[in-house]
């Protein structure tokens, strides 16, 4: 009987041991869990912020998108732009300029007397007519032509250059010069204000040619 009890009671210790055991076991798993699933959930709260600072960088990169192409943006250049001096806004005047005793000059002058500025670049069309009713084209000196812009009573100029008839004769007798404007297609018929030209006969005698409009630097404006 001794001996029964001795035994029981040493089976109830070690299951007393062995449940002690298993609830130390299971104590650990569970930490073991709790250990693991606190990095996991610091991860994805790292990562949640990583994802608030690039939705702030992204808003930033629109923003700043969005400034560069307000600061590249440019009006019209053309805005305002003056149209071409039409011939019926320009008063076409011509006067002989003749200082050199063996090339003679005619001034053509083109006032602007619109009531608006216009601009003006390039070479007049200039057609000489003599007295037995040729016509005699001026041909271009080859310059640079520069754009002007003429406000309402400032005024642009070119040159005639011709030979001087220096041969004694009577020469070729100019009547008229028909002036077309630059970029125009409606002339001006002018009396032709100078000397006669040589006759040739073939030979060249000096040049006959016009240069490129450019504005008269002291045309008052108004």
């Amino acid at each position: 009987m001794t001996r029964t009890l001795a035994r029981t009671s040493v089976l109830v210790a070690a299951a007393a041991v062995l449940s002690l055991t298993l609830t130390a076991c299971n104590g650990d798993d569970n930490a073991t869990d709790s250990t693991q699933a606190g990095p996991t959930a610091s991860a994805d709260s790292a990562g949640g912020t990583g994802g608030a600072d690039q939705a702030d960088q992204s808003a930033g990169a629109s923003t700043g998108g969005s400034d560069q192409g307000g600061d590249t943006s440019t009006g019209d250049n053309n805005a305002g732009e003056a149209d071409v001096c039409r011939t019926d806004v320009l008063d076409v005047t011509a006067a002989d300029n003749t200082t050199d005793k063996a090339e003679g000059t005619v001034t053509v002058s083109l006032k602007n007397i619109g009531a608006a500025s216009c601009h003006i670049i390039g070479f007049a069309g200039v057609d000489l007519k003599t007295s037995l009713g040729d016509t005699v084209s001026v041909d271009r000196n080859g310059e640079q032509a520069v754009p002007q812009i003429l406000k309402e009573g400032e005024t642009a100029a070119f040159n005639v250059t011709f030979p001087v008839n220096n041969s004694g004769g009577s020469g070729v007798k100019l009547t008229d010069m028909v002036v077309t404007p630059p970029n125009e297609t409606q002339p001006v018929t002018l009396k032709w204000p100078a000397g006669t030209l040589p006759v040739t006969d073939g030979e060249d005698s000096g040049k006959l040619e016009i240069s490129p409009v450019s504005k008269v630097s002291d045309s008052p404006a108004g």
